[in-house]
């Protein structure tokens, strides 16, 4: 800003810090009534000037302590100038670079930018909506600071499936999606973050099922190389997008993390990713991302926010290979009527009891599972 130092308040000759410096001595009001009107006058606009300069000696202040908590706190951005790019509204805000995207999402999640400027960019996104660009540029920045997992030579492709919905009114299946690969001999990282209170918490369900938790990078890999199959909290996987995701409670709203984590690759070049949308109109989005971003995926309408075939009604199941696309299995018409032998209770109780039933060979999979097995297997396998 013109006249302003490195530390926001005025230098050299400019007004201001005459203003800043130093106050107008204020002549002294007569007693009674008896005395000059323009007397009177001076001495209010003295008065005025007077606050006007503490004011600015106390915006000083402000702002050169503001800036040192900054640099205390390791807040190395000022995200200003991107709060004024996305921040317009959904007509007037322009999107970012890639670059500039990449370096402003991998600054969230380093933790340098102010909470205030990063409830203020995350709300701003979800207004105006990630570009392609944008989502591209995010996802190199989590790239770098996702661990990878070793894969033996010879291992098949490990099938990394999202779990941060839970179940509402019907039961999960993602450990069932997940055990059915295992034993095939797929390895399947299941990770998840579970903090709402109007939905199940899957975890202690696939504790019962005997899917192991690991609490860090080198234990998942143990686990996938001993049982095929392991389950990881976020916070354990990658912090700072952990803690993107934890903002919801606080703003109200999801945010740009919660897509990306769906996007979340810890085995790159060696996996096989299971995205699952809610909206219709994102799939399209994620059909378009998962073209330029490469790799193995698998999209999908999740069910109810989950990674895991529709019991009811197959969704439409489209996977990709280093950017082309292909409909492994269309979407089934009609409707959606419950199915005997699954209960329309999401306990994680009886959802362990049906899982194993189902896995023992009691109780009848599903025919959308079981396609959307064939669909991951032949991504698994194909060179």
């Amino acid at each position: 800003m013109k006249g302003f130092s490195q530390g926001g308040c005025p230098v050299g000759n400019h007004p201001q810090t005459r203003h800043a410096r130093s106050l107008t001595p204020v002549p002294p009001l007569p007693e009674g009534e008896g005395y000059d009107s323009s007397l009177r006058e001076f001495h209010v606009k003295v008065n005025h000037m007077n606050r006007k300069r503490s004011a600015m000696r106390m915006v000083c202040e402000w702002v050169r302590n503001n800036r040192q908590q900054h640099k205390l706190k390791g807040l190395n951005m000022d995200a200003i100038q991107y709060i004024r790019e996305i921040g317009r509204g959904a007509k007037g805000a322009r999107d970012l670079s890639q670059a500039d995207a990449e370096r402003l999402f991998g600054a969230m999640l380093d933790g340098e930018i102010d909470e205030l400027q990063l409830g203020a960019l995350l709300i701003g996104l979800r207004i105006k909506g990630e570009s392609d660009e944008e989502l591209l540029g995010f996802k190199t920045a989590l790239d770098a600071r996702t661990p990878q997992i070793l894969l033996s030579d010879g291992s098949p492709h490990l099938v990394v499936i999202p779990s941060y919905n839970g179940a509402r009114r019907q039961p999960n299946l993602v450990p069932l999606l997940a055990l059915l690969l295992a034993q095939m001999g797929v390895p399947v990282l299941i990770h998840g973050r579970y903090d709402f209170d109007t939905r199940v918490d899957p975890s202690g369900m696939m504790a019962a099922l005997g899917i192991a938790k690991a609490h860090s990078i080198e234990q998942t890999g143990q686990l996938l190389a001993e049982q095929h199959i392991a389950f990881i909290d976020l916070a354990a996987l990658v912090p700072g997008l952990d803690r993107l995701l934890a903002l919801r409670s606080r703003l109200g709203l999801r945010n740009s993390g919660h897509t990306l984590v769906k996007l979340l690759d810890p085995a790159r070049g060696r996996s096989v990713r299971l995205v699952a949308v809610t909206h219709p109109e994102y799939l399209e989005k994620m059909h378009q991302f998962l073209r330029e971003d490469g790799g193995r995926a698998l999209l999908l309408r999740g069910t109810e926010g989950e990674a895991y075939a529709n019991p009811r009604r197959r969704p439409q199941l489209e996977a990709f290979v280093d950017g082309y696309a292909e409909i492994a299995f269309p979407a089934t018409e009609g409707g959606a009527p419950p199915l005997d032998g699954i209960p329309d209770t999401p306990g994680n109780a009886t959802t362990a009891i049906l899982i194993r039933e189902m896995l023992d060979g009691r109780e009848p999979i599903p025919q959308p599972i079981l396609d959307q097995i064939e669909a991951i297997s032949r991504l698994v396998n194909s060179r």
